[in-house]
């Protein structure tokens, strides 16, 4: 009996022993929870931001560059405060902010990282990294943010800022992650996936104040962080500072292209804001400041705006009719009758004299022959099987749709066709004929083009009837090997033989237009022509000044197009602006003459009497 009891009891024993070598096996190699608490407590995972690619104008000057800041990262499982007014204090933060920051990092994981208060500046680091060893459950994660040279170019640049939880939900690639900086508008947002780079991770073993006392395992489990590559622009950002000065004061734009290349040399809008304000700690608070600005400095009017052309499109009139062969650069035209008010005489006139003088009745008649080509007994049915081939004529010149630059935001214009007028005009309200949209002859109706594209047809022009796509970067840069971005030329007709008598006209009208307003360019042959452009608004303000021009003549280095709006006739404000630029960017200086043309371009500001008249 004694014995039997023996067994058991052993029996008893061994089994309670396997029972906790089994439970010592799980914890220990099966589940690896208890491991994970234990380490945790001694290991410190930090994700190492890599640096965001830095972006260079076509000078190779520095005009984005990267400042370091801090997140204070918190861990809220691990969080342990013994005086929550201190911590408060150090970080000069409310209570009821630190109690809403705890709820949403437990929210988003009581186990994993997240931000409680983002971009302390390295001067705010310095005076509180010596306390955080206090706080258990809080760590820094070092990181930077955008800075720029200057307070230009931030419509083209962007800016970043915290990604968005809709953005994630939407993020297939499962690259970012709460906190993540990204990207928003402009350049920053357009080349996102080269320039953010690629993270890395590190693993730190810290004490039980949490203090780091080096890598964990010597980093066998850190990956280093890779970083973005660098933008080299096409901006040149002495012209571009130069030209954002000449619209201090003003609503307009001022967009410049190097013809051969189709690189932006400048894309100046007006107003606009200092970047700068929308990078670190006060981004929220600038940001609704700036978004309500009533002068809309967000509106980047280089490529959102849309205008009618004005005069400057006679030269597309030209050019098409041409291309049809419906008039030659040998003919004259007898203008006999006033089809149109007019600044110019009537009389005989051919290609380079009705854009010399910018006749409204020469154009009327240029068009009036390119739309209606006999292509139907009725008159009616002749328009519109005309205004179908010449919209799609106008289109070839990079009109009614976005011309492709290498930023969000571009609008396309609006090049009106017979399908358009079908709907303006349904049959039983009657049909149309010329007679409803001659004032497209002179760049007026129902036409609308951005000032990009006004600058892209003064390229057109300057390269004898092609153009390369307007682009803000030229190439790519990683590892320091600089890789050029290639772009194909878009030819707009059936050949270059008539261009001469169209720049020849340009030439001319720009001689006079110069010697009205005094550009003092002599040395410096400009072509180009200017255009007024309704505003579309019935009041007492005038309408908007229109400018395209490109220089030199031969071998022409740049093609600029300014619109300035509420100024006026194109020869004032915009030509003057217009020599402005192109004289800065040949010459390199500005020549001074009796008639100080830029203190006359500066002293103007139409948006203060704009303001003022509102109010």
């Amino acid at each position: 009996m004694f014995e039997s009891r023996r067994y058991v009891i052993q029996a008893a024993f061994i089994l309670v022993g396997l029972v906790f070598l089994i439970k010592l096996f799980a914890l220990q190699v099966v589940d690896d929870t208890y491991r994970i608490k234990a380490e945790r407590n001694i290991v410190q995972r930090i994700v190492e931001y890599p640096f965001r690619g830095l972006i260079y104008d076509r000078n190779e000057n520095l005009i984005v560059y990267n400042e370091p800041i801090y997140d204070l990262m918190v861990v809220p499982r691990d969080v342990y405060i013994n005086d929550t007014t201190a911590f408060c204090a150090l970080f000069n933060i409310e209570i009821e902010s630190f109690n809403e920051r705890m709820q949403k990092s437990r929210k988003y994981s009581a186990v994993k990282p997240s931000p409680f208060i983002q971009k302390i500046s390295h001067q705010e680091y310095a005076q509180i990294q010596d306390q955080l060893y206090q706080f258990k459950g809080f760590y820094v994660n070092p990181r930077t943010i955008r800075r720029y040279e200057d307070k230009i170019l931030a419509n083209a640049i962007g800016y970043t800022g915290e990604i968005s939880p809709r953005q994630l939900e939407f993020d297939t690639t499962k690259y970012y992650k709460a906190g993540d900086y990204v990207g928003i508008t402009g350049l920053e947002q357009e080349y996102e996936e080269v320039l953010r780079g690629k993270r890395g991770v590190s693993h730190k073993i810290v004490n039980v104040n949490g203090i780091q006392k080096g890598a964990y395992l010597d980093g066998a489990y850190d990956t280093a962080s890779v970083p973005g590559m660098n933008l080299h622009t096409t901006i040149d950002f002495e012209l571009q500072a130069y030209a954002e000065k000449l619209l201090a004061g003003k609503r307009g734009s001022i967009v410049a292209i190097e013809p051969a290349t189709g690189e932006v040399l400048v894309m100046a809008s007006a107003p606009s804001y200092d970047p700068n304000l929308l990078s670190g700690r006060e981004f929220g608070n600038n940001f609704e400041k700036i978004k309500n600005d009533t002068t809309a400095p967000l509106f980047n009017r280089a490529i959102q705006a849309k205008y009618p052309p004005g005069s400057i499109f006679k030269t597309v009139q030209a050019l098409i009719a041409l291309d049809e062969g419906v008039i030659s650069t040998e003919e004259d035209i007898l203008l006999k009758k006033y089809n149109l008010g007019d600044h110019a005489a009537l009389g005989r006139y051919d290609v380079t004299k009705g854009i010399e003088f910018s006749s409204n009745n020469y154009f009327w008649e240029v068009m009036r022959r390119t739309v209606n080509q006999g292509l139907s007994e009725s008159k009616f049915t002749d328009t519109h099987l005309g205004m179908a081939k010449w919209a799609e004529a106008v289109q070839k010149f990079g009109f009614g749709n976005p011309l492709g630059l290498d930023i969000k935001g571009e609008e396309a214009g609006l090049v009106p066709d017979d399908n358009y007028y079908h709907k303006l005009y349904p049959r039983e309200k009657g049909s149309w004929a010329y007679s409803t949209i001659y004032s497209l002859s002179i760049g007026q109706g129902e036409l609308l083009v951005t000032p990009l594209q006004a600058a892209n047809l003064a390229a057109i022009i300057a390269n004898r009837g092609y153009y390369i796509k307007p682009h803000l970067v030229k190439a790519l840069e990683e590892d320091g090997e600089i890789r050029p971005l290639e772009f194909d030329k878009t030819y707009t007709g059936k050949g270059a033989d008539y261009y001469p008598a169209v720049i020849e006209g340009m030439a001319r009208a720009a001689r006079k237009t110069a010697q009205l307003a005094v550009l003092n360019m002599n040395d410096i042959e400009m072509v180009g022509k200017t255009g007024t452009a309704e505003n579309g608004v019935k009041d007492e303000s005038l309408d908007h000044s229109v400018f395209m021009a490109f220089a030199p003549r031969e071998n022409p280095q740049i093609a600029v197009a300014v619109y300035v709006e509420n100024a006026g006739w194109g020869g004032g404000a915009a030509a003057v602006t217009a020599s402005l630029i192109i004289e800065k960017h040949i010459r390199g200086y500005i020549k001074k003459g009796w008639f100080d043309k830029e203190t006359y371009i500066l002293e103007q500001k139409y948006l203060a009497s704009l303001i003022n008249s509102d109010e």
